[in-house]
């Protein structure tokens, strides 16, 4: 089964010191823009969905037999290592 493993940051946090380990690397969340659709229009607003004071600084994408192997991996992460969480969502087959 795929995982993907959000690496979260504090927002004070350097948009460079993720670089380690991270499949993809995201700039920082006032770089977001959030789109919705209502009824036939779009409408654009800058920055993220929502503000917290952790932002997903970037993701990787895991193959594991189940959610405990998953952990195990997310457990491993430099970015959790060093403090930080990461978020571990299955993917849609």
């Amino acid at each position: 089964m795929k995982y993907v493993l959000f690496v979260c940051l504090p927002e004070s946090d350097e948009v460079t010191r993720p670089g380690e380990g991270l499949t993809a690397r995201l700039r920082p969340p006032d770089d977001a823009t959030t789109v919705r659709a209502r009824d036939d229009e779009v409408l654009l607003s800058d920055g993220p969905f929502a503000r917290g004071k952790e932002y997903v600084a970037g993701l990787d994408l895991v193959e594991a037999a189940d959610l405990d192997e998953a952990v195990a991996l997310a457990a491993r992460h430099s970015a959790a290592l060093g403090g930080g969480p990461v978020e571990v969502r299955p993917v849609w087959d």
